[in-house]
């Protein structure tokens, strides 16, 4: 079996072992959190929006947040990031093997590589978002990738320093509290933008960093805020 298929039938299963309880799960009051930002039932407490899919639950426990510094994550969460403008993120953790499968593993070198043919073949691809603006830019995206990687050193290096290479580790008690944007991101997606990345928009980048680490945007009773706080790197 290949990793992507061992992958995805790993999360498959685990989408099964959490579903029954996660149907269970019921908002409750937590204090000074309203019972909308925090789901809870026998299962830890999560910020809610994890309880909205399993893959998103597990999502949330195991990746959410979690600094990331290996160069190819960082790619897969620029290509998953940016297919995600106007969707739900849900529906892009459902295509996340496709995704794999469609850009060969996420490996910026060949993506990099790929031709007007390999690219139109993949928006006949029902594996992935058939965008064509999103497609193209997942390629551009690659190539830029990789001239960071020759000026840096690493996309890790680059990306990391906009935060001194350090965690932002916020204190929201209510999702309400959590911004789509902040001055950083607004600085991080003029940078990228300058050096030709596509669908890097503020609000993009923002998630990024929330997916990747950069920042930790549990809420202050999630289970994960404080594992994620003490975390070495």
């Amino acid at each position: 079996m290949r990793g992507a298929d061992r992958a995805g039938a790993h999360l498959a299963r685990k989408a099964g072992e959490l579903a029954a309880r996660i149907t269970r799960t019921v908002l409750i009051y937590h204090p000074r959190i309203l019972a909308t930002d925090i789901a809870v039932s026998n299962e830890p407490v999560r910020c809610a929006w994890a309880a909205r899919t399993p893959l998103e639950t597990i999502y949330h426990d195991t990746e959410w947040g979690v600094p990331q510094h290996d160069d190819r994550r960082l790619f897969e969460f620029l290509i998953l990031e940016g297919a995600q403008a106007g969707l739900s993120w849900s529906t892009i953790l459902a295509k996340r093997e496709g995704y794999r499968a469609a850009f060969d593993d996420f490996d910026p070198q060949k993506v990099a590589r790929y031709s007007e043919a390999r690219l139109e073949k993949l928006l006949l691809d029902p594996g992935i978002v058939r965008n064509r603006l999103k497609v193209w830019s997942a390629r551009s995206n690659a190539q830029a990738f990789l001239q960071v990687q020759q000026a840096f050193g690493s996309f890790a290096a680059y990306y990391w320093a906009f935060s001194d290479d350090q965690p932002i580790v916020n204190h929201w008690r209510s999702m309400k509290d959590v911004p789509a944007k902040t001055a950083l991101s607004d600085r991080l997606s003029k940078d990228l933008l300058k050096r030709g990345f596509k669908f890097v928009g503020s609000t993009i980048v923002y998630a990024y960093m929330q997916a990747t680490g950069m920042v930790n945007d549990h809420l202050v009773s999630c289970h994960c805020h404080p594992t994620l706080r003490s975390a070495p790197r």
